[in-house]
């Protein structure tokens, strides 16, 4: 329990002022969601996070992304962005591909303290046939839990394993909760959102709906959804963040976005709070059924 604490004392969050960044309007795109393509899938899509060992100060860790599409599209993109106890560690991704069916993603990371690292990717496949435009998609995620401590071998899981893997998981999903409750009330009060009119998801849980639908969408809504919320992560965070004043911020450093889909089913929110303490807010229409 000492070692709980000593976490908790390391990691500490911080009340700062929230400022607006916001497109009342409109959600920029960058890759495009097209109709599903019913014959197109693929092959292999995964996300892993894997502990290498200890390094100098700290552990290591490996980020791998990859995916085989079942024939080479027009377009191919994978992105990727990893979260450290809630907060934006790093992102990858690479140049469009053409004419292309495999992607291969790898980075190694640093860590110095216990810390849990949630990784979640889009795999997007642009197809031109006959004329026609369409498009498939994926979406995959890895969760590890590392603990390091001084008086204890280095450890990692991604499921816990007996008492002491349950106690740690349980604080530092209470830091990482409380990061994301802290960045929701400070929207709530600060763009006048009430979260009881709305589902709300954080980005790194958005997986789950690959297996099942968004609650009131049946399947092929979800999909499309999905394909049009990854656009504007891709345009509005990915690549940075367009703040009022014309500059670009960078994500690193930002909360997981919370993912707030409306009960009237008319609109979703993208909200993070960022590192300097400004508030990411994108707003995206959701089209009739």
């Amino acid at each position: 329990m000492n070692r709980i604490l000593h976490l908790l004392a390391m990691i500490t969050l911080t009340i700062m002022t929230i400022h607006i960044v916001y497109n009342a309007g409109k959600t920029e795109e960058s890759f495009t969601y097209f109709p599903t393509d019913q014959k197109a899938s693929f092959h292999t899509a995964d996300t892993s996070l894997t502990l290498i060992g200890e390094a100098a100060n700290g552990y290591t860790i490996k980020w791998e992304v990859s995916s085989v599409l079942d024939r080479k599209a027009y377009l191919r993109q994978d992105i990727s962005l990893l979260y450290v106890n809630g907060l934006l560690k790093e992102k990858i991704g690479q140049d469009w591909k053409q004419e292309e069916d495999k992607i291969h993603l790898d980075k190694k990371i640093q860590q110095d303290d216990s810390a849990n690292f949630k990784a979640i990717s889009f795999h997007h496949a642009e197809l031109h046939r006959n004329g026609r435009i369409t498009s498939t998609q994926k979406i995959t995620h890895d969760d590890l839990y590392v603990l390091h401590s001084t008086d204890a071998p280095l450890h990692s899981f991604h499921q816990p394993i007996g008492k002491e893997d349950k106690e740690w998981k349980f604080v530092i999903d209470q830091i990482i909760q409380n990061r994301l409750k802290l960045a929701l009330q400070k929207a709530e009060g600060k763009f006048n959102i009430n979260h009881d009119q709305y589902t709300v998801i954080p980005l790194t849980d958005m997986y789950q709906f690959e297996a099942s639908t968004l609650p009131g969408f049946n399947e092929q809504e979800t999909k499309k959804i999905l394909g049009r919320l990854w656009e504007g992560i891709y345009k509005n965070y990915f690549l940075g963040i367009k703040g009022m004043d014309g500059t670009t911020i960078d994500p690193v450093g930002s909360t997981i976005p919370l993912i707030l889909i409306a009960n009237d089913q008319s609109h979703l929110f993208v909200i993070s709070e960022l590192k300097n303490g400004e508030a990411m807010i994108l707003r995206q229409q959701i089209p009739a059924h």
